[in-house]
């Protein structure tokens, strides 16, 4: 189909355990590849390098970095509740977090990052919600270095906080954000607008579905991409957000993540798209909707005959209201 393809991952992404019975788990990252397999799409594939530190430093506290290096080469143990570190858990984020930067030099139309721990919880100085570097914020600061415009669009189903606080105060880095709420971990109000309507936040009900999603990329995401003019697409791929997964309660097909995939590629044509793996937890579900996401991207993809999952009122309310708000920021 002519579109440059590359699939960048790293033998230690399959290390990190994040303790007995975690739902982010080694298999996900299986389930991810054999999805971007049966896309049918041909991808190059590369081994992840370690991110460089001054890339890292650009979104994280240098003694938090030492101390969760010197953490994981000790053995490792509880972080907070749900996150755990192991003594391979170092060297995985780097790798994770070190995909970003290579897909740049790569220089491919789509870049296809299998990688893990994710990352778009993690914080300054804290990991945080399975996360430990943010992946998709140290490649939008060396992409931002050189003077470049970032979009990023975050599907997971639970909203990138930490990718946000890293971002919000930068009128060349716009980040779109669909998740659930109230949820973990309970951030992504409408009302946080960025700098200059930059940050766009849309939290939806649970039960939420892919009627909605369309209105939400038709009326918001789709148009305001495309007046923001980005030199690069970066998409947090969560795929959790799918019916089907364990941890959440939105409702999205495997069809919906083609849908919004093709529509973000429309918005800026011309801008390379980096997708970071992010969460979903239910393997088949990542592995059809990774598969469907690809297609999508390449623009082989077409809307399944069928009808959408019904989505409760409330989230109709949501794309009005942020309709209202946004509309001060962009002509929609």
């Amino acid at each position: 189909m002519g579109v440059e393809v590359v699939y960048i991952t790293h033998p230690a992404c399959l290390e990190h355990l994040a303790g007995s019975g975690h739902p982010e788990r080694p298999e996900r990252l299986r389930a991810f590849e054999a999805g971007i397999n049966a896309s049918g799409v041909s991808a190059k594939r590369l081994a992840s390098e370690v991110a460089e530190r001054k890339w890292i430093e650009a979104v994280h506290d240098a003694v938090y970095l030492d101390n969760l290096r010197d953490f994981s080469q000790t053995g490792g143990g509880i972080v907070d509740s749900d996150t755990w570190v192991d003594s391979s858990t170092w060297e995985a984020a780097l790798r994770a977090a070190g995909a970003g930067g290579m897909a740049l030099r790569e220089g491919a139309e789509i870049a296809l990052l299998g990688v893990r721990p994710p990352g778009h919880h993690a914080l300054r100085r804290r990991a945080m919600g399975f996360c430990f570097l943010n992946n998709i914020a140290v490649a939008t600061a060396e992409i931002r270095d050189r003077g470049e415009k970032v979009a990023i669009v975050d599907w997971d189903v639970h909203h990138g906080n930490g990718t946000q606080v890293a971002v919000a105060d930068d009128p060349g880095t716009l980040y779109v954000s669909l998740h659930q709420s109230p949820f973990y971990p309970l951030t992504g109000l409408l009302s946080e607008t960025g700098a200059n309507g930059t940050t766009v936040n849309l939290p939806f009900p649970a039960g939420t579905g892919g009627d909605v999603y369309r209105q939400a990329f038709a009326r918001l995401v789709g148009p305001i991409v495309r007046q923001f003019e980005p030199d690069y697409i970066l998409i947090s791929a969560g795929f959790d957000a799918h019916v089907d997964d364990p941890l959440a309660d939105l409702s999205l097909d495997s069809a919906d993540y083609g849908f919004m995939a093709k529509k973000v590629r429309q918005a800026a044509p011309s801008a390379p798209v980096i997708v970071f793996l992010e969460g979903g937890y239910d393997l088949a579900a990542i592995e059809t909707s990774a598969a469907a996401m690809v297609r999508g991207l390449v623009d082989d993809w077409n809307e399944p005959t069928g009808v959408l999952r019904t989505s409760p009122p409330e989230a109709f309310t949501v794309v009005e209201e942020a309709e209202q708000i946004f509309s001060t920021f962009w002509r929609l």
